[in-house]
C-alpha cells in the first residue's frame, strides 16, 4: 500500500480552525473532511499559487494544484477523494453541473460586485489584515480598481446594484426551492429523519458541497450585510447547511456542521434560529 500523501491547502488566510471567506475553499476542505483525508491549512499567496488563485493544494511538497474543481478531480481521479456523482446518470450530471455553474460562475460575481461596490473597507481591513495601514491603503485602492475593471469585462459591473441585487436573491431563491422540495419528498417517506440534498437523492453531490460553501461564506463574511440577510431569510437554506453534513458518518465524529465548524457560532447564524 502507498503512503498517504502530505496535502497543504493553501487558504489565503492564516486562520486555522476556522472557515475563510472564500467559498471555493470550503467547497474543497469540506471534500477533505468528508473523505477522512489528512491535510495541512497554510495561508499562502495568490503570488505563489499556480494559475494565481486561491484555494491551491501541494501534494509531497513537489505537486501543485490549483482550482477547486481541477483539485477534487484529481484526488478523486487518484482515490483519495470519492467520486460522489459516481450514481448520476447523464441527464442528473448535467444538472449537477448547471447548479455549481450557477454559483461559481453566476451568484460569485454578484457577491463580489456587492463587497467591492458598498462594502469596501470592511473587505479591505480583513483581507489585508497583516499589512501596516497606509500599504493598506495603497494596495487597497490597486485591488480595488483591479476588480472594478475585472467585473466590468466580466459583465457584472455593467449592471446597477438593484439589478445586481435583484439577480442575486432570485437564484437564492431557486436554491431555496429546490430544496424545499428535497426536504417534502425526504419528509414523506419512512426515514422522514434523513438529510436531504440539493438533488433530492441518497446523499450529497458535488453541487451540495458548492451550495454549502457558498451558504458559509455569506454568513461569516463581515463584508456582505446585503448578502446575509438574504441568506437568513430562507430557514430552509440555513437549515440544509446545518443539519444533514452532521449525518455523513466522518463528518459526525468530527462534529462538522455549518454551525460548529467556525468557532464563533454566533458569527453565523446569529439570532436566526
Amino acid at each position: 500500500m502507498s503512503p498517504t500523501p502530505k496535502l497543504i491547502l493553501y487558504r489565503g488566510w492564516d486562520d486555522p480552525g476556522n472557515y475563510v471567506w472564500s467559498p471555493f475553499v470550503t467547497k474543497v476542505e469540506l471534500r477533505l473532511r468528508a473523505a477522512g483525508v489528512e491535510y495541512k491549512a497554510a495561508s499562502g499567496s495568490v503570488k505563489s499559487a499556480p494559475r494565481g488563485k486561491i484555494p491551491y493544494l501541494t501534494i509531497n511538497e513537489t505537486e501543485s494544484l490549483s482550482d477547486s474543481t481541477l483539485i477534487i478531480e484529481n484526488l478523486t481521479s487518484t482515490g483519495l477523494l470519492p467520486d460522489v456523482n459516481a450514481t448520476l446518470g447523464p441527464a442528473q450530471r448535467a444538472h449537477d453541473r448547471a447548479l455549481c455553474a450557477l454559483l461559481e460562475d453566476k451568484l460569485y460575481f454578484y457577491h463580489v460586485s456587492a463587497v467591492v461596490a458598498s462594502n469596501y473597507y470592511a473587505m479591505r481591513d480583513h483581507v489585508l489584515c497583516a499589512l501596516s495601514y497606509p500599504v493598506r491603503v495603497v494596495v487597497g485602492l490597486l485591488i480595488h480598481r483591479g476588480v472594478k475593471s475585472h467585473l466590468h469585462g466580466q459583465g457584472t459591473g455593467r449592471f446597477t446594484a438593484e439589478e445586481i441585487a435583484a439577480f442575486r436573491r432570485q437564484i437564492w431563491e431557486s436554491f431555496d426551492d429546490l430544496l424545499r422540495e428535497a426536504k417534502g419528498k425526504q419528509s414523506g417517506t419512512a426515514d422522514g429523519e434523513k438529510p436531504f440534498w440539493i438533488m433530492a437523492g441518497d446523499g450529497p453531490t458535488e453541487a451540495d458541497t458548492v451550495l454549502f460553501g457558498f451558504v458559509v461564506s455569506v454568513l461569516i463574511c463581515t463584508a456582505s450585510p446585503e448578502s446575509q440577510e438574504v441568506v437568513r431569510s430562507f430557514p430552509t437554506v440555513l437549515e440544509y447547511a446545518e443539519n444533514p453534513w452532521s449525518f455523513l458518518p466522518r463528518l459526525q465524529a468530527l462534529g462538522v456542521t455549518a454551525r460548529n465548524m467556525a468557532l464563533d457560532q454566533s458569527l453565523m447564524f446569529g439570532n436566526t434560529r
